[in-house]
């Protein structure tokens, strides 16, 4: 039977770091594989919305910022015994009032898509989430002057930059805590420039990867092969566009297709860089 809670008894405030563990508890009643670590992490870096009842928090929304023109919106989450509400749609007021005019980027599940076209959203993209064992993956460079190296620290800024570049906005204070948080990284120089990179971080059952940046979709599988390669039999997870075309090569490695989201904007997307790509996100919320 569902729980019907009346709206006046809902009181909405600022989501704290004392919330995250509230939060998580939250997600995994959804099914969500979030860790205590993985809240944390995405709440220092944002800001966001708690819904509380007289039983604690029962939902949350959040956002970050990138750059003074760009916003990404996610970590909402209600409970099923309260999605006949109206919640949702009061979280999202506060976080879309806290983000103002910048344009805001999302990802959608199929069935909240109708509700944030309400609100003004455009689907722009679509991504798929793969995960599973990974298994033995060798993609050789087959560029002459290519090769694959660790992030050392004298790279963070030019990984920076790489990063906005293939998002289209500023991505430098993501990127920062990212790899400060981030069991590694790795970039490809061509000739001694860099020209990609990729970051594997724990989440969840095991690891996620992400994100992905390259020129090209096989300098993309040489980099997810690195890491595919020296955590064989690992689980992981990896978040892709689908117009990269790298969904059937991942599924060759174990990284099987979950579901597919809808990447979606309140105002201009970010304009991409041609010759630059961001295969793989960093995740569904952060983009």
């Amino acid at each position: 039977m569902k729980k019907h809670i009346a709206n006046s008894n809902v009181r909405y405030r600022r989501f704290t770091a004392e919330d995250a563990a509230a939060a998580h508890e939250l997600s995994l009643a959804a099914g969500w594989p979030h860790r205590l670590a993985d809240w944390q992490f995405v709440q220092r870096l944002g800001t966001g919305f708690v819904a509380e009842s007289k039983d604690g928090v029962i939902g949350t929304a959040m956002c970050w910022g990138h750059g003074q023109e760009y916003a990404s919106l996610g970590m909402v989450i209600v409970p099923p015994d309260c999605q006949g509400q109206l919640i949702r749609r009061q979280l999202l007021s506060h976080v879309l009032t806290e983000i103002g005019d910048r344009t805001i980027l999302l990802s959608s599940s199929p069935q909240c898509r109708p509700l944030y076209e309400q609100l003004g959203f455009t689907s722009f993209g679509e991504v798929r989430q793969h995960q599973g064992t990974v298994i033995q993956s060798q993609v050789a460079l087959s560029v002459p002057g290519d090769r694959i190296r660790p992030i050392g620290a004298s790279d963070k800024i030019k990984i920076a930059a790489l990063s906005s570049r293939a998002a289209g906005m500023p991505r430098g204070t993501v990127m920062a805590a990212l790899l400060e948080s981030a069991e590694g990284g790795v970039i490809i120089e061509s000739y001694e420039q860099m020209v990609g990179c990729a970051v594997l971080r724990r989440f969840g059952q095991g690891y996620a990867i992400g994100p992905v940046i390259a020129p090209d979709i096989a300098r993309a599988k040489a980099l997810i092969s690195h890491w595919a390669g020296s955590h064989a039999g690992a689980f992981m997870r990896i978040d892709v566009a689908l117009a990269g075309d790298m969904s059937p090569w991942l599924s060759g490695v174990g990284l099987m297709p979950v579901r597919d989201v809808v990447t979606m904007a309140r105002g201009e997307p970010p304009l991409l860089d041609k010759n630059l790509h961001q295969y793989a996100m960093i995740n569904q919320a952060l983009g």
